[in-house]
């Protein structure tokens, strides 16, 4: 996977990079199909190994990503309490009011992408539990 940088001052440039890294999550059926291997091959692969492989990115990509979209919302929150403090002190110009609503729907856009997140989690772990929990049974503690 790539190294993807995230800025969390765009939200639309923050989803592209957050759909760059969810790659391996929308390939997953590939993945496990490349892992795989039909039985006239699997005397050739270490399918235990494949599978803890594919074990490993899919965990550090759910990790990573759910490490940027929390930078971001709690980067959000923040600017967020600021413009509420400002506006508290008395400042209710147009401008600041705008930029207070556009923090607002933007919060709204990280928290639903953390949804989002735990959505296309659970999906992969469980397309990867049903094609390899034959081959390799991941350690207990699993982020889903």
């Amino acid at each position: 996977m790539a190294a993807v940088s995230f800025e969390c001052g765009d939200f639309l440039e923050f989803q592209d990079a957050l759909q760059k890294m969810r790659q391996i999550d929308d390939k997953i059926i590939y993945m496990l199909n490349a892992t795989i291997p039909t039985e006239s091959f699997k005397s050739q692969i270490d399918v235990t190994t494949q599978c803890k492989d594919l074990f490993e990115q899919i965990q550090s990509g759910h990790k990573k990503r759910e490490v940027a979209i929390t930078r971001c919302l709690n980067a959000s929150k923040e600017k967020l309490k600021q413009l509420k403090i400002q506006r508290d002190n008395g400042d209710d110009s147009p401008e600041l009011m705008k930029a207070l609503r556009k923090q607002q729907s933007s919060l709204r856009l990280l928290e639903s992408e953390l949804n989002i997140e735990e959505v296309v989690k659970k999906r992969t772990i469980d397309v990867y539990h049903e094609r390899c929990r034959s081959f390799y049974k991941p350690p207990k503690k699993i982020e889903t």
